[in-house]
């Protein structure tokens, strides 16, 4: 049996009857179970708003939007963000005609505080800060920049379901402006695809809400009611069709159930690799602050020659993989070359290893041996 780097579990038979309970109901689209999810979300977090989308991507699209809508940002102003992610953390920047700076990342592959204020300049309106492997890096100094500098905070979330710090959602600090979470087929939460969007400001969910629905002023689950359905509405301005629906998030309401259980066996995964790699010189980890609460999405080491140990793992059926490349590589974003030097070092290194709730002990012991026997 070959041991994959990510693979989601389901709690199949409960998944299947909320599932079921949907398509007895005739209610598959957004209401129903997406309210229900965005309450249970708000109780879990502590977010005073929740908004269940369709992705992670979609959300950093309308958090990006509707900031520089109600902030009169114009095109060419610039978000401070990161090479290591995956690119919708980026191409949301893009989507709004706005220009992604990249600062370089730290020890935790987060943003590195010292370069983003290195790059700050008079066009700067915002940082997105990723918090990559459910890592909260050092966001409370990235917090402290925006308000000295009067900067509005993105919080990519997208690996961070059920990260806290001192039993605090991070995404809940004061200084956050809006954080995105994802929900897609191998996070931690997982689903087939989908995502939520937490505001800071009630006055933001509002129009978050809006505009994932193609502008229109009223959704078809708040139109209807005790039977009736009030068919007339407004369309305000031009929206989008980001909504979520109610078979995605009737699994997410069994997993969330699991979350915390999942995570903490992710910690004790991620213990064993540490207590074994740590006296590897030639293995260096990337570490957590406040790790025995960090929701670990992915686990990586930077090794000198990863594509050797790749192929080592891949002949004993281990398949490691690589999140993310700098993105900076990318011919889009090639402008940037050289910028982040720090995070292109490590992009040709990191190599990440199997997580995830299928993995035994025994497993996980034949991962590190294979990976010591090799990486001498």
């Amino acid at each position: 049996m070959s041991i994959q780097v990510l693979k989601p579990k389901f709690h199949i038979d409960e998944c299947l009857d909320a599932v079921r309970e949907c398509l007895e109901k005739g209610w598959t689209g957004m209401g129903f179970k997406t309210v229900e999810f965005e309450q249970e979300w708000k109780k879990y977090t502590g977010h005073r708003c929740a908004y269940y989308l369709n992705s992670n991507t979609v959300g950093l699209h309308l958090a990006v939007k509707i900031l520089k809508e109600q902030n009169s940002w114009q095109d060419g102003d610039e978000i401070i963000t990161t090479p290591i992610t995956f690119v919708s953390t980026n191409h949301a920047i893009l989507y709004e005609n706005l220009h992604a700076t990249f600062a370089d990342v730290d020890e935790y592959l987060c943003l590195d505080p010292i370069d983003v204020e290195r790059k700050i300049n008079d066009r700067t309106r915002a940082v997105i800060f990723v918090g990559y492997g459910g890592r909260v890096g050092k966001l409370d100094k990235i917090i402290e920049l925006c308000k000295k500098h009067n900067l509005k905070l993105i919080l990519d979330a997208a690996h961070m379901s059920g990260t806290r710090v001192n039993g605090v959602c991070p995404g809940t600090w004061d200084g956050v402006d809006v954080a995105v979470y994802s929900y897609q087929a191998v996070k931690n939460l997982p689903t087939g695809d989908s995502g939520m969007i937490c505001f800071a400001e009630e006055r933001f969910d509002k129009l978050a809400r809006q505009i994932a629905w193609l502008g229109i002023n009223k959704d078809t689950y708040a139109r209807s009611n005790k039977g009736t359905y009030a068919w007339k509405y407004d369309v305000d301005c031009v929206g989008y069709k980001y909504n979520g629906n109610a078979i995605m998030a009737a699994i997410a309401l069994v997993q969330l159930k699991y979350l915390d259980e999942d995570n903490d066996r992710r910690r004790q995964i991620v213990d064993m690799y540490n207590k074994a790699f740590s006296g590897n010189k030639n293995i260096q980890i990337i570490h957590a602050p406040y790790a025995n609460e960090c929701s670990y999405h992915i686990y990586e080491l930077a090794v000198p020659n990863r594509e050797a140990l790749l192929g080592e793992l891949a002949k004993h059926e281990i398949y490691g993989g690589v999140h993310y490349r700098d993105n900076t590589e990318y011919s889009m974003y090639r402008y940037a070359d050289g910028t982040c030097p720090h995070a292109r070092e490590m992009s040709d290194h990191i190599i990440t290893l199997p997580l995830h709730m299928w993995l035994t002990d025994e497993d996980v012991e034949l991962i590190i041996k294979t990976v010591s026997e090799f990486v001498k």
